[in-house]
């Protein structure tokens, strides 16, 4: 076998995340569990398309089931959100073998269920499955566990993915950006999942960038850091 004398040069760097030379667009799988919260796997795919992002989408059943109890869309809506799909018992799919070149994945919303599965090595579905190949080849994980309160069952699991490098990503809101509706929620817990995937992105307002963000939000910006230096720190 010969081996081309570049091939070490096989991958760019961008964003943080591995590049291949044909410069294919960053590839991330999605899982979408039943646990409630469905419009954040689906504002997710939207963002994603929105970005050029190849998706790889699994949805468990009661994903499915869930996504009809608290939305308008239909199944197929989300599915042709994403770039491809995939049947959550398809254990053949690509995204369950470290030979593809995923970038990374999100599960969002994450059951307790799921979330215990991918802690524990069990992989008797394809999301479970997909999960554990971004942990064996170390690329980026991202979950958004859905659950209150919690028990020590569930911040134990947590704890054991942390450990291992995963991203834990409750979709808990902030009020610091003025939300005014459900939505403003939605995007910045989008826009946070995004953070940890290292995707730029503007889909919330961010703490400092605008002037109403600091405490009296009548002091020109340019005021502050003299402020608080006086004061001897930051508040």
């Amino acid at each position: 076998m010969r081996y081309d004398d570049h091939s070490v040069d096989h991958a760019l760097r961008l964003n943080g995340t591995a590049r291949p030379r044909d410069d294919r667009p960053p590839r991330l799988a999605v899982g979408i569990t039943g646990a409630t919260g469905a419009i954040l796997g689906i504002r997710m795919l939207e963002v994603l398309k929105a970005y050029g992002f190849e998706t790889h989408l699994v949805m468990s059943d009661w994903a499915e089931r869930t996504i009809r109890i608290e939305t308008d869309y239909s199944v197929a809506d989300v599915r042709g959100l994403a770039s491809t799909y995939y049947q959550h018992g398809n254990q053949a799919a690509p995204v369950s073998s470290g030979s593809f070149q995923a970038d990374g994945m999100v599960v969002i919303p994450c059951s307790m269920n799921t979330l215990a599965a991918i802690a524990h090595g069990l992989t008797d579905n394809l999301i479970a499955r997909a999960a554990d190949v971004m942990l064996k080849e170390q690329r980026r994980l991202v979950l958004v566990p859905r659950e209150t309160p919690l028990n020590a069952i569930h911040l134990r699991n947590m704890l054991t993915l942390c450990e291992l490098g995963v991203s834990i990503v409750p979709p808990m809101p902030a009020f610091y950006n003025h939300p005014q509706s459900i939505d403003d929620f939605i995007r910045h817990i989008v826009a946070r999942v995004l953070d940890q995937l290292r995707i730029p992105n503007d889909l919330t307002v961010r703490w400092g960038t605008t002037r109403r963000l600091h405490a009296e939000p009548a002091r020109p910006r340019g005021s502050v850091a003299s402020h608080t230096a006086d004061a001897g720190g930051v508040r």
